[in-house]
């Protein structure tokens, strides 16, 4: 309806116009001359209101609308009326660009916003404060080229930020900083910065007590295991003593196995990187392992099955720790009776598999979570008959993050368990003269029944 209006005020205005001229040339006796000066007066009229209106356009800040009618002042009033919205909505994205400006500066932590090439395009005061950033300076350069730490290049480089990084910064004053990076936007960075340097000392003081304390308990353990010892080959000692000394003596001695598990976690602590990369032969490290249980005095049947002649790049020393601990437990907790299988093998994806598989009681869901930590028993009345220190799973855990490996747990109870070390297929060496190896190698199950395999992996 308003355009049919604006149609027809413009059709009369034109028509008005026209008659003006009419009238007008008859008067002057020249009736066209006459249309011809009307049309210019009108198209003089509408180049002014476009001209009042570019003006105020340009300088709308300083000058009020123009005050014209008919079709300029519907223009006028549409024009102004889009000015007062957007004028409206910048300021409201002002406001909000405020408040989260005040919202990220109050933040503890600070905060970095990258470009998909690392360049920074936006941090907060906290963050600027950390990595000591200069707003009007580095704006626009690579978060690599202000950090220089070979970590946070190879950390950028890999694209897996399921854990943070910490970066060493300052001299003699150390300042340690965890960096998590999280992606949002498409292409977009947000870098969250972290003072963690309380944590990193608290941590560092309690290795360094776990270390000194296991030094100096390994002497007077070592004095008083020697003296028992001695005295309880002595013939002479009267026969009541016998008992409680020989107690003695086994306490002495876990506890001894203790302080030597503590040393062992101190060392791999105190690594950094991961582990070398010299040839392990695994086939024959599992048979001294077995070897070693069929050795004791009361034990369940032990079989090994080599499905692969691959061998492993790592420390060996670490390692056989580590499988000697999987072993024990094993033969620990499964009653003569019962059977355990070690295995070696190589899966789907050419991961190397060491699994370590046993018909003894098993563990409860709720237990898997917390085996690898300290200390952790599930049940410490048979834990410490068998002999346990609580801290063998703690150094597997240890040795498997060293070669970049991980450890899957699982068991039901009364159904057996499984613990598997996986290995990546960087560490994997395989054998030159195919994935199999002779029949020689591969020990018989017997004929105990099969093992537990229906249980999935937690990890």
């Amino acid at each position: 309806m308003r355009d049919r209006n604006a149609v027809g005020f413009l059709a009369g205005r034109v028509g008005a116009t026209l008659a003006a001229g009419v009238v007008l040339g008859w008067l002057l006796g020249r009736v066209w001359a006459g249309i011809a000066l009307a049309l210019a007066g009108m198209l003089a009229w509408q180049l002014l209101n476009l001209y009042w209106l570019d003006r105020w356009l340009r300088e709308r800040s300083r000058r009020d609308p123009p005050d014209a009618t008919g079709l300029w002042g519907d223009v006028v009033a549409r024009v102004v009326r889009l000015h007062r919205r957007k004028r409206f909505h910048k300021q409201r994205l002002l406001d909000v660009f405020r408040e989260l400006r005040r919202s990220t500066a109050a933040m503890p932590d600070g905060v970095l916003v990258l470009n998909d090439q690392w360049e920074i395009l936006w941090f907060n005061r906290k963050a600027g404060e950390l990595l000591g950033l200069r707003r009007k300076v580095d704006l626009g350069i690579r978060l690599m080229n202000l950090v220089r730490d070979p970590a946070l290049a190879r950390y950028l480089g890999k694209r897996d930020f399921a854990e943070p990084l910490v970066v060493a910064r300052g001299g003699e004053l150390r300042l340690y900083l965890s960096l998590q990076v999280v992606s949002f936007g498409g292409a977009q960075q947000l870098v969250l910065v972290r003072d963690v340097s309380q944590q990193v000392a608290l941590e560092s003081m309690r290795k360094d007590f776990v270390a000194n304390a296991s030094h100096e308990l390994r002497s007077p353990l070592t004095v008083m295991t020697g003296y028992l010892e001695t005295l309880l080959q002595d013939e002479t000692l009267d026969p009541s003593l016998r008992p409680p000394m020989a107690e003695m003596q086994r306490q002495a001695q876990r506890m001894n196995g203790i302080v030597n598990d503590l040393l062992d976690l101190s060392k791999l602590d105190a690594l950094a990187g991961e582990a070398g990369h010299s040839p392990v032969d695994v086939a024959a490290l599992l048979a001294l392992l077995r070897k070693e249980v069929l050795a004791r005095p009361v034990h369940p049947e032990v079989s090994l099955e080599l499905a692969t002649g691959a061998k492993l790049a790592g420390d060996e020393v670490e390692l056989t720790s580590a499988f000697s601990n999987l072993v024990d437990n094993a033969a620990k907790y499964t009653p003569a009776s019962g059977r355990v299988l070690i295995r070696w093998r190589l899966d789907e994806q050419g991961r190397g598999r060491v699994e370590v598989v046993d018909t003894g009681p098993g563990i409860a869901a709720e237990h898997l979570p917390r085996l690898t930590e300290r200390f952790y028993r599930v049940d410490p009345g048979r834990a410490r008959a068998a002999g346990g220190t609580g801290l063998g799973l703690a150094i597997v855990k240890h040795v498997l993050q060293h070669h970049g490996a991980v450890l899957e747990v699982a068991s039901e109870p009364g159904r057996g368990s499984t613990f598997t070390c996986v290995f990546p297929p960087r560490r994997v060496i395989k054998a030159g003269g195919g994935d199999r190896l002779s029949g020689a190698s591969e020990e018989s199950n017997g004929n105990r029944g099969p093992l537990p395999s229906h249980i999935a992996p937690v990890q």
